[in-house]
C-alpha cells in the first residue's frame, strides 16, 4: 500500500506529525542526496514481494513492483544508477534487484540505465547483519564512480531503505564524481524505531 502519511521532504523518514518536513537527522546534517522518495513502507505483502524477488529469483514480480516506483512523482533525470552489488554477491544471486528494477524504470519514464556508472569495489557484510550506527562504517569506501557523471541529474534506485546509510554513501561519490543532483528512488522505507 502507498504510504501517504507525514515525512521528512529529504530522507522521507516517516513522522508523527504533518508539521514535522525535516527531521532531525537531516537538520543536523544535510545528506549528499536531494531527497528521497518511495512507494510504502517495508511491511506486509510489499515486504513480501521484495522478498521474493531478492531471495527466491522471482525475476517477474520486477514489472509490477517497478511500475509503483514509477508511478512516484518524479522529475525528469538524465540518468538511473542502480544501486550495485559487489561481484560476489551477483554471483551468488545472479541478478541484481535494483538493475532490475531501474530497467523497467527506464523503459516507463524514456530515461537511460547507467549500469556501470557505480560499481561495489569493496566486498560489505550485508547491512542486515549491522547495527544502525554500524551501517555508514560497514559500507564506506565500498562504491566507485565508473561513468561519466559530471553535471547529470540522477535517479538512484534501491529496493529498501531501511537507515539510509547505503544511498547515502551511494549519493556521496556520485555527487563528488561531479553529478548535478542525486534523487533516491525505493520501493519500501522501513519505519523508524523509536
Amino acid at each position: 500500500m502507498k504510504y501517504e502519511g507525514p515525512s521528512c521532504r529529504i530522507c522521507g523518514t516517516p513522522t508523527v506529525s504533518p508539521h514535522t518536513t525535516t527531521c532531525k537527522s537531516c537538520m543536523d546534517a544535510r545528506p549528499p542526496y536531494t531527497q528521497i522518495l518511495f512507494y510504502g513502507i517495508y511491511e506486509g505483502v510489499l515486504k513480501e514481494s521484495i522478498h521474493l524477488l531478492k531471495f527466491n529469483s522471482r525475476k517477474r514480480l520486477s514489472k509490477p513492483l517497478g511500475s509503483l516506483i514509477s508511478g512516484l512523482s518524479l522529475e525528469k533525470a538524465d540518468g538511473i544508477v542502480p544501486v550495485p552489488l559487489h561481484i560476489k554477491g551477483l554471483q551468488q544471486r545472479g541478478f541484481n534487484q535494483t538493475a532490475v528494477l531501474g530497467r523497467h524504470l527506464s523503459r516507463e519514464l524514456g530515461i537511460p540505465l547507467m549500469l556501470d556508472a557505480l560499481r561495489k569495489v569493496r566486498e560489505t557484510p550485508p547491512q542486515t547483519d549491522v547495527t544502525g550506527k554500524e551501517r555508514l562504517k560497514n559500507i564506506k569506501d565500498a562504491f566507485s564512480v565508473s561513468g561519466d557523471v559530471k553535471g547529470l541529474s540522477l535517479l538512484l534506485v534501491d529496493d529498501v531503505i531501511t537507515t539510509g546509510a547505503t544511498v547515502k554513501e551511494c549519493s556521496r561519490v556520485l555527487m563528488e564524481a561531479g553529478a548535478r543532483q542525486v534523487t533516491v528512488v525505493a520501493l519500501a522505507r522501513s519505519m523508524p524505531r523509536l
